[in-house]
């Protein structure tokens, strides 16, 4: 089942800038995984790489299939990681490449004019059809990429031991991050540029709200400066508890929309009632509901998101977080179908 609609990018900046009513409802989405795309498309996604013949065609077709007016695309910084981690979860020591200073003076850092692999934009940028653009960034945050680098407990250790060395760290990942949004910006195909960087847990953010003002949020509004200086609007995902940052995150780092949501912190809906005037939200579908729920339940609570969240044009459509291996695909083409009956559009399913 595909989405026939045709792409319109205009329609969605009219909701990151808060400037007017989309003419349609868009869907937003940070990511999808290899294993959704697979079970989405009936290609063996999850077993190809950026390289592999068909990549980038399965992954823009993915998108345009479900009626997105963009393709989400994130690239990691060129910083090597410990190979050896495979699968091992995400931020544990297993990453870790240095934990010192010596460690820090060896690590074969890239080349500032070159932190990323922009080829794969150009790439995607050939693939897209007319009215549909890219909204791009890189891959992990400044945060998240010390947090691998040193692992979470080095760098635990050395806010204590060695904070001068951890703020080098920063400011180092810093610049390659910038040097990356300010390159990406200029690209035709790019309308809007992103950064996903997971700051907290449920109960409140990894780094203190003051390391946080140091070492991570003066990157953020240089990327988001980057982006403006070529009219384009900056969107943050990150995960976790924010809400002693979230002013922070609209008045100094000035990010134009906010992602990643969950009902267990502050729902969308209350997000929305909040800083909804100042900031976008995008998505917040709860990613546990629309795992559980009967189709009845989901079309119920989907329905309240978009009669809440869209009321004003200001929103899109999606999960809180991303489409995960383990979420029916079937739910989550449940959750588009009903938000374009909602709006008037013609039903998916």
């Amino acid at each position: 089942m595909r989405i026939e609609r045709q792409p319109n990018f205009e329609e969605f900046l009219k909701a990151l800038w808060r400037s007017g009513r989309p003419a349609h409802l868009p869907f937003y989405e940070h990511l999808a995984s290899p294993g959704f795309i697979a079970a989405r498309t009936g290609v063996p996604f999850d077993r190809m790489d950026y390289d592999t013949p068909g990549y980038w065609e399965t992954y823009v077709d993915f998108w345009m299939g479900m009626g997105f007016d963009c393709v989400p695309m994130e690239i990691p910084l060129n910083c090597p990681l410990n190979e050896s981690a495979g699968g091992v979860t995400e931020g544990s020591e297993a990453w870790a490449m240095f934990t010192d200073r010596e460690g820090y003076e060896r690590y074969p850092w890239p080349d500032e004019s070159n932190p990323i692999d922009f080829r794969h934009f150009d790439t995607v940028a050939a693939l897209l059809p007319e009215g549909a653009k890219i909204v791009g960034g890189v891959c992990m945050g400044p945060y998240e990429w010390v947090s691998h680098l040193m692992g979470t407990v080095g760098l635990s250790y050395a806010l204590a031991d060695d904070p001068d060395l951890v703020r080098e760290v920063f400011d180092r990942v810093g610049r390659l991050h910038l040097s990356a949004v300010r390159q990406l910006a200029t690209h035709p195909a790019i309308g809007a540029l992103r950064q996903g960087d997971d700051l907290g847990y449920k109960t409140s953010t990894f780094l203190s709200p003051p390391q946080l003002r140091e070492m991570v949020f003066p990157v953020y509004a240089g990327m988001a400066e980057a982006a403006h200086a070529r009219s384009k609007p900056f969107i943050l995902h990150s995960c976790g508890n924010l809400a002693e940052v979230y002013e922070d995150l609209i008045e100094t780092c000035r990010i134009d929309a906010k992602h990643s949501f969950e009902d267990v912190i502050m729902p969308v809906t209350e997000f929305k009632r909040i800083y909804g005037r100042r900031i976008t939200p995008l998505g917040g579908l709860d990613v546990d509901v629309i795992c559980r729920s009967s189709e009845e339940q989901l079309r119920a609570y989907t329905r309240k998101l978009v009669e809440e969240c869209f009321s004003d044009g200001w929103w899109a459509l999606g999960t809180g977080n991303s489409l995960t291996d383990y979420m029916p695909v079937e739910n989550y083409l449940i959750v588009l179908d009903e938000g374009l009956r909602v709006t008037g559009g013609k039903g998916a399913l």
